[in-house]
């Protein structure tokens, strides 16, 4: 029985904090122990975290702790604080096994982050990263003093910072994909991370809607750059003939799948067979423990979730152990 589903999107959706809070009240901050991982000094006690979207502001942080997670991601962050999109922002398909959003990155902004990481104890139950990204109102030839403003706030706080430059809910975000725009981008976001004390490391999240060519220019440049890592994918723009949701915003959920895996297999061919260290994170339709052990055989280092929490609830990351500590490598 999963009584949220009988819940309007929206509403369960604003609802969903509370109830993790309730949920974790009693409940020790303890990572699930399976496969665990060290990269750059990061220790992961296993191989699955949650991905940007589901903790908008690092608020939760605690009490995802205490559902067994690896590792978490929060944001997207901005700068400024920022409400969501006009007009529907979310709607799912439990036909489909789909998720719909148009959020645009709402939160509270980066000086409220910067407070909630704060409050963290200082000995943290797993590594944090930060999904960081531009105000709606920024014109993309500014686009990366949002990225940097984020970084010099919370540098000190964060374990890695997630360049997402992918959703396809700010308009013309994703045209900073385009050679012309990509490279002084990111040299830009890689120089002001350079001069920070901390310097953690930098993730790409990458969309699942590139054309081939664009991908392998996108990762390349990135890999010549020395960006430590790479996520993939964001939400998509391509439907299915049974879906009827708006044509914009993003998908996530089992239609995803195909095509998430198809960009992590085209990553991991263009990165090569040492991948230079590269950290490498697969998400979108993740839905079961074997969909989680599937992207990890076909070579990612870490996995997130996020649809999958609303189908198949808060437990998921124990039965993700649970089969995984059953079905050893």
């Amino acid at each position: 029985m999963k009584p949220w589903l009988l819940l309007p999107p929206k509403f369960a959706h604003d609802l969903s904090p509370l109830g993790l809070q309730l949920l974790t009240a009693f409940r020790e901050a303890r990572p699930e122990k399976w496969r665990p991982l060290i990269w750059r000094g990061l220790h992961f006690e296993n191989r699955l975290g949650i991905a940007g979207g589901v903790d908008k502001d690092g608020a939760l942080i605690e009490n995802w702790w205490s559902l067994g997670v690896g590792f978490v991601e929060i944001g997207t962050v901005t700068p400024k604080a920022q409400g969501p999109n006009d007009g529907k922002i979310i709607d799912r398909d439990p036909a489909t096994g789909s998720l719909w959003n148009r959020m645009g990155f709402p939160g509270k902004g980066i000086a409220i982050v910067r407070e909630n990481l704060r409050d963290l104890p200082l000995d943290r139950a797993t590594p944090v990263f930060v999904n960081i990204g531009k105000n709606r109102t920024t014109p993309n030839e500014d686009a990366a003093k949002d990225y940097v403003t984020c970084m010099r706030e919370i540098g000190d706080l964060a374990d890695a910072f997630v360049i997402n430059i992918s959703s396809p809910n700010t308009t013309g975000l994703r045209d900073l994909f385009k050679p012309q725009n990509f490279e002084p981008f990111l040299q830009e976001i890689l120089q002001a991370r350079n001069e920070l004390t901390s310097a953690p490391p930098l993730l790409l999240k990458l969309s699942p809607d590139l054309e081939d060519e664009d991908l392998e220019n996108v990762v390349r440049a990135a890999v010549r750059l020395k960006l430590d890592g790479f996520i993939a994918t964001n939400t998509t723009l391509a439907r299915t003939p049974a879906m009827h949701y708006p044509k914009e915003g993003g998908v996530s959920g089992k239609p995803l799948a195909q095509q998430s895996k198809e960009v992590l297999k085209k990553l991991i061919g263009l990165l090569g067979p040492d991948r230079p260290g590269k950290l490498i994170i697969s998400v979108g339709g993740v839905m079961t423990p074997e969909d989680v052990m599937e992207r990890l055989t076909l070579g990612a280092d870490l996995v997130q979730v996020y649809t999958a929490l609303i189908y198949e609830g808060p437990f998921f990351f124990s039965r993700v152990a649970r089969h995984a500590n059953e079905n050893p490598l």
